[in-house]
């Protein structure tokens, strides 16, 4: 697979509380791969690059050379594109991790789209803290 597009979403529920991540991958138009998963506590930041990095493994395990990101996270969006600073601490490792990550691939594409875009994920974040044990 050459080219796969994620669509990323983190949620948490207090901010910092209870905390998923939704990761839809999708190759020539269709879904290869549907993640929803618990991460514990954690920020809504964190749990919104918990799910980058989750993607990314994906992507690297799927052989793909081009990936497109999508997220609602203006945020993080724009701190991978350099364009904010990273001054949370919590954020910084995963920030590096994130783009070392990123710099395995011949090339990446990160778009901000608006959550109404992100249904998918968003949709998969929020059943991972639905669900019951």
């Amino acid at each position: 697979m050459s080219t796969v597009t994620i669509c990323i979403d983190g949620a948490s529920r207090g901010n910092p509380g209870n905390a998923a991540i939704g990761v839809l991958v999708r190759a020539d138009h269709s879904i290869v791969r549907e993640i929803a998963e618990r991460i514990g506590v954690a920020t809504n930041n964190v749990a919104e690059y918990k799910a980058l990095l989750r993607g990314l493994e994906e992507a690297a395990a799927l052989g793909a050379s081009t990936v497109h990101i999508q997220s609602d996270s203006e945020l993080l969006v724009r701190q991978i594109e350099g364009k904010y600073q990273v001054r949370n601490e919590a954020l910084i490792p995963l920030y590096r991790e994130a783009l070392a990550r990123l710099r395995r691939f011949d090339h990446v594409h990160i778009f901000h789209v608006p959550r109404t875009r992100n249904a998918g994920a968003d949709g998969l974040a929020n059943r991972a803290l639905d669900a019951k044990d």
